[in-house]
């Protein structure tokens, strides 16, 4: 998996952003192979800030309409 050698190869050493909307919780299903998806988490998520947006979408809001904050 070409993403888990870019995790190993960073790790450690350089920052790393990444955006899902797949939650944590469902990688190991999604990953389905579940050696890959242990490894590649262990680096992702070992030291890592999590920020977890909730609430709904905001392309399900209709152009013109105002954002309510």
């Amino acid at each position: 998996m070409a993403l888990l050698q870019i995790m190993e190869d960073r790790y450690g050493r350089h920052s790393t952003i990444i955006t899902s909307q797949l939650p944590v919780a469902q990688w190991y299903d999604y990953l389905a192979e579940p050696t890959i998806a242990d490894a590649f988490l262990d680096r992702l998520l070992h030291q890592a800030h999590r920020i977890e947006l909730k609430g709904e979408s905001q392309r399900k809001q209709g152009k013109g309409e105002e954002k309510s904050v």
